[in-house]
């Protein structure tokens, strides 16, 4: 019923196009009534197999005499007459040739296929538009903001040299006055008065021009702190936001080239004020009075222009990228004593004259001391050249940066090594790396400092995937960068966050996240049945430490494991969709009690820590019962020995009395295994080489291949729910049974 049910919540445009897929001989009313029960059938199949049709047909018939006898027992007259004429319908129409309608009903589920698809993407690419266009909406008006900010200081700039121009207009006039006074002693007093009088115009229209660039950067700085504040508070949070989310797993973090070209220019824009600011300086000195606007604001204007400048300088300091090892590139943060990593540094105001004249300083737990941190806290020394200049030769874009790459921690080991009595264990306990270096500016020194986000040092590989699930953890619920008592009081995650950052994990590494019905199955594990809702709490210890159900490993050990297994060994058949992988065992049995006998689908061991895959498949008893087999579960090492494709496409079923036989035949839901698999064999399918009297080649061996083959008395194949690959000793035993011929054809294969 969930397809029936999808595409009744899609907009009334689609819905209109399933509308039309109806009519008499089909009508709706079936498909409403009977939808559960139409889309559990194998209508495809039934219209190419008269028999099978008509075994549907009168399948459909009975479902509409029960639907029947339901509404009777209700005082609905009308819902009787409209199942009685649809029943009356679809005889006339479809008796003679039932083939016809399961065509009909094939076609109409194909084409409400299609509906739903198109429906879901419009709704995917309107979402993301809308997303984008608003994130494109809001920097396009940051832009606009900067650029005008931007356009007034090179206006504010042109208007002090104005200024500078008539103050040297207005001096020499003055001095071409008192000259003359002196010449002319006293004669040509009408002229001197007239050029006394322009003097002093000019005089008051100087002192209103200071009065106007004074009052003009003033409210250039305004400006100028309405868009840094917006900068700083908004925009470079949210990149830092993103950075954390893209440690962890999810989407690229980008705009880091736009936020530099924003402070930049801001920076640029402050550069201008000061400088214009010492221009006024020197025209105070040289024409001062009492009141003058310069003398009254200056001091005021260049103490907040540096104070603004300060704040920009110190927030565009960033950590571009974040530690890490690089022999585990998509586990950031989690350092292993005595292993190198590496971490970026970024000043995101680019200044020529800024360049080598940063040099910074890795420290290591720089503010953790005894009294702030808990008992047992481990203490490191941070070991490697830890002292890097920034310059712009260390990026491709211009910008200043420094890399370290060859850092390293060592444990204090005789300062206080960790006990058994700390309330947290290595893997919960956070430290900080931090940066330090000093800006240099005429008449300002800035302090620059900035910290990674939260580090899990470990000292053992084995450690790594509970690192990694603190680091998850934290970046998932906090913004802070300097919490590291988190753990003794980790707050609980929704499963909206969980399966977001789960999903992650797969999408990180691989082409393919997890889907709804993957992630339903992991919040059945983690929440109980009935219980994943996007709102439920999930507490630390049950994603991590408690654990599950009764296996002897917590729920994130299971899902590392099962992400190494994909990683080595599944990669591409995860990439593909050919694993269904996280579904519980009822779901599976729903998904293939209907299904063609020899129909298989792949998922995952829910019993093994390390990570394992197995497959299930279908048959049909004498009396038409559903019966499921799954062989034991596949794991690292029989996956190291034979690829899963080449398992699948050799496992064999080997009764005591018949020859062997392999039962895959379809993978979930219909496709030929040969079709799904076939990129993947080792060889192809017949591609046999020819033979010797000394063996292929000339080696003088028989080639032999490692199969699964599992041995079941035939009497056991009706009612066998569990199938194990046979062991060396097993095959011997069954060479015995059946004789050399039979095993041979199991054991060696040829080339």
């Amino acid at each position: 019923m969930a397809q029936w049910y999808e595409l009744q919540q899609i907009e009334s445009k689609f819905l209109e196009q399933v509308h039309q897929l109806y009519d008499d001989n089909f009508p709706m009313e079936i498909r409403q009534y009977l939808a559960q029960w139409l889309e559990a059938q194998d209508w495809e199949h039934a219209s190419d197999n008269v028999s099978v049709a008509t075994i549907l047909f009168h399948g459909l018939l009975s479902q509409l005499d029960d639907q029947y006898s339901r509404f009777t027992s209700e005082p609905n007259f009308l819902l009787q007459h409209n199942i009685r004429k649809s029943k009356r319908n679809l005889q006339n129409h479809f008796q003679e040739e039932p083939e016809l309608m399961a065509l009909t009903i094939n076609n109409c589920l194909k084409e409400e296929r299609k509906i739903l698809k198109n429906a879901l993407l419009q709704s995917e690419n309107q979402v993301g538009s809308s997303q984008n266009a608003v994130m494109m909406d809001k920097q396009k008006e940051f832009d606009r903001k900067v650029t005008d900010v931007k356009n007034k200081a090179l206006e504010m700039e042109q208007d002090v040299k104005n200024l500078e121009d008539l103050q040297d207009e207005y001096d020499f006039k003055y001095k071409t006055v008192q000259s003359r006074e002196l010449e002319h002693n006293g004669l040509a007093q009408k002229d001197l008065k007239q050029e006394k009088l322009m003097l002093r115009n000019t005089y008051y229209t100087l002192g209103l021009r200071r009065q106007k660039r004074v009052h003009q950067i003033a409210e250039l700085l305004n400006a100028i702190e309405h868009a840094q504040n917006t900068l700083i508070n908004e925009e470079l949070v949210e990149w830092k936001r993103r950075q954390q989310m893209a440690c962890i797993g999810g989407p690229p973090n980008a705009c880091l080239d736009q936020l530099q070209n924003w402070f930049t220019c801001i920076a640029k824009c402050l550069q201008q004020i000061r400088q214009q600011l010492k221009k006024l300086e020197e025209l105070e000195q040289k024409l001062a009075y009492e009141q003058d606007p310069i003398t009254i604001n200056k001091p005021a204007l260049q103490e907040r222009a540096q104070l603004i400048f300060k704040q920009l300088i110190q927030s565009s300091f960033v950590v571009e990228r974040q530690p890490c090892m690089p022999t585990h590139p998509q586990r950031p943060l989690v350092l292993k004593t005595g292993v190198q990593f590496t971490v970026k540094l970024r000043l995101l105001v680019t200044l020529p004259e800024l360049n080598y004249q940063l040099k910074v300083k890795a420290l290591f737990d720089k503010d953790v001391n005894e009294k702030n941190t808990v008992k047992g806290f481990r203490k490191f020394n941070i070991l490697g050249t830890n002292t890097k200049v920034m310059n712009m030769e260390e990026s491709t874009n211009g910008s200043l940066a420094a890399e370290f790459r060859h850092l390293q921690l060592k444990e204090q080991k005789n300062a206080g090594s960790r006990t058994n009595e700390g309330p947290l264990i290595v893997t919960e306990e956070l430290h900080s790396l931090s940066f330090e270096t000093q800006l240099y500016q005429p008449d300002l020194v800035v302090d620059l400092e900035i910290a990674s986000l939260p580090i899990v040092v470990i000292s053992n590989v084995s450690q790594l995937p509970s690192g990694w699930a603190s680091i998850l953890w934290y970046n998932m619920l906090t913004t802070e960068t300097k919490n590291i008592s988190f753990f003794l009081n980790p707050p609980a995650a929704r499963w909206s966050q969980v399966s977001e950052v789960l999903s992650w994990q797969f999408s990180s590494v691989t082409k393919r996240g997890l889907n709804n019905d993957q992630l339903s199955m992991l919040g059945e594990k983690l929440l109980g049945p009935n219980s994943n809702n996007a709102d439920d709490l999930i507490p630390w210890t049950k994603f991590c430490k408690e654990n599950l159900n009764e296996k002897n490993f917590p729920f994130w050990l299971w899902v590392e494991g099962i992400l190494e297994l994909i990683k080595k060994h599944l990669l591409c058949l995860w990439n593909d969709g050919c694993i269904v992988g996280f579904i519980s065992k009822e779901r599976e049995r729903a998904l293939l009690k209907e299904r063609e006998p020899g129909t298989f689908l792949l998922r995952f061991s829910e019993s093994s820590k390390e990570g394992a895959i197995t497959f299930t498949w279908v048959e049909k008893s004498p009396n038409g019962e559903p019966l499921f087999h799954s062989v034991e579960p596949y794991t690292k090492k029989e996956l190291s020995a034979v690829t899963f494709p080449d398992i699948i496409r050799n496992y064999k079923v080997m009764a005591a009395e018949n020859i062997p036989d392999n039962p895959l035949r379809y993978l979930y839901p219909n496709t030929p295994k040969d079709l799904a698999f076939g990129k993947y064999y080792s060889r192809p399918k017949e591609a046999p080489e020819p033979m010797d009297v000394d063996g292929p080649k000339g080696t003088g061996y028989i080639k032999t291949e490692l199969i699964s083959v599992s041995e079941v008395h035939p009497s056991k194949l009706q009612t066998a729910d569990c199938l194990l690959p046979m062991s060396p000793d097993e095959y011997a035993d069954l060479a015995e049974l059946v004789g050399s011929a039979e095993i041979d054809t199991v054991m060696a294969s040829y080339n």
